[in-house]
């Protein structure tokens, strides 16, 4: 009687505890949305790669009017939860989507190719549904997650998901924004010179993505 009365306690306590919890992380940028007062050329959804990128050089957002709406960890599931508040409610010219990398890494446990693709097709999707141009990135090259050594083959699951994402792009004429090509070495995996961790970009990696985003920004915004 005793052990089953203390389960139901646990039981309830773990289900008011995952209730509470902000799962997909809308607490983040809540507050700077509010203060976004003009027009974005582009807002970029994704990762911690996304994430990162305007924490290394925040110059490149504000000089080209461009808003980082990156969250480390976060799979393709949370940013499509949150796409609306991140995205649509700030009525950008176009939104840039890097994601995808930690679905294969499995933060969230297992998801099939599939379903990766899907959630990033229903972002594109709505997107175009509010008149919000869609720019497609592929996902960065990796060998091994240094959080996810037992992860098999990421590199291949990448090459396929990205085959996926092109595909698309060129069937709905979206932009295919190619980093995976110039940045990936000869074990299918991101350069050591662009890279420091294997996953996430160094200052160098950086750069040569700004170079390739901004030509195909300028293309669609007709700049």
């Amino acid at each position: 009687m005793k052990k089953s009365i203390l389960l139901s306690i646990f039981i309830c306590s773990s289900l008011i505890t995952f209730a509470q919890k902000d799962w997909a992380n809308f607490e983040r940028y809540e507050e700077l949305n509010k203060k976004v007062m003009k027009t974005a050329d582009a807002v970029f959804m994704g990762n911690s790669i996304t994430d990162n990128w305007y924490g290394i050089n925040p110059a490149f957002f504000d000089a080209n009017n461009f808003i980082g709406r990156g969250i480390s960890g976060q799979t393709t599931s949370e940013m499509l939860v949150r796409f609306r508040q991140d995205v649509i409610n700030l009525n950008p010219k176009t939104v840039v989507i890097l994601a995808g990398t930690n679905d294969i890494a499995q933060n969230n446990g297992y998801i099939s190719l599939e379903n990766i693709f899907g959630n990033i097709v229903s972002m594109a999707e709505i997107a175009k549904a509010h008149q919000i141009k869609v720019l497609l990135c592929s996902v960065l090259p990796v060998h091994q997650y240094p959080w996810r050594k037992e992860i098999a083959e990421p590199s291949e699951k990448i090459k396929k998901l990205n085959a996926m994402i092109k595909k698309y792009c060129d069937k709905n004429k979206y932009t295919y924004v190619d980093y995976y090509t110039v940045m990936v070495d000869e074990h299918g995996g991101l350069s050591e010179k662009l890279s420091i961790d294997g996953v996430h970009p160094n200052v160098v990696g950086y750069q040569i993505m700004q170079d390739i985003i901004l030509k195909d920004l300028h293309k669609v915004l007709n700049k």
